[in-house]
């Protein structure tokens, strides 16, 4: 499970890389991030580095019956969930990203909600979004404009960069859509 903690020579030669989805036909959700840092760059896992709150807030928020470390990101999918991200490429952080590159990450992301059909897509990052999809004022939660029939729902990214949001505010704020789903809102 554990895998060993990359050197800074790994993790810059990380740059630019990419890492698979974890999706299938039939899924329940489709959590989608900004792009791979690089720590999921060197591992080759969704949310790798030891700093990120994905993992710990799903299994809060009761996405998951125990908290999953990210070299078992596959777990997800028996449980309905998928992920993917708006851009591919493994980068420090996400300012690193051009809004080019956002809004053609976005229309990849399209494409496939559209193959997919997912009951719900969750998009971690509200700024991100933005600029993907040319809507300068949207916020966190249910978005009025559907992918097809698929929700959106904007959720705070949960990287360890984001200080305006705490594991326990993240637990709440996840939850609060994952009670939207299994109440039949979404």
């Amino acid at each position: 499970m554990p895998y060993p903690k990359p050197t800074r020579t790994e993790l810059l030669a990380a740059a630019g890389r990419t890492i698979e989805d974890v999706i299938g036909p039939g899924l329940r959700m489709l959590f989608c991030g900004i792009n791979p840092g690089l720590y999921s760059g060197v591992t080759g896992y969704h949310f790798a580095r030891p700093g990120n709150r994905f993992w710990p807030t799903l299994y809060a928020a009761g996405f998951t019956p125990r908290q999953l470390h990210p070299s078992e990101q596959h777990e997800l999918l028996p449980l309905g969930y998928g992920i993917t991200n708006l851009v591919a490429r493994a980068t420090a952080t996400a300012d690193e990203l051009t809004p080019a590159e956002l809004v053609e990450g976005g229309a990849r992301l399209q494409a496939k909600i559209d193959a997919l059909h997912p009951r719900v897509l969750a998009v971690l990052g509200v700024s991100a979004f933005r600029t993907a999809f040319r809507q300068p004022r949207a916020t966190l939660g249910r978005q009025q404009q559907p992918f097809g029939a698929t929700p959106v729902w904007i959720l705070p990214n949960p990287s360890g960069l984001n200080a305006h949001y705490q594991l326990a505010d993240l637990a709440r704020v996840y939850g609060e859509l994952r009670l939207a789903i299994e109440q039949g809102a979404l």
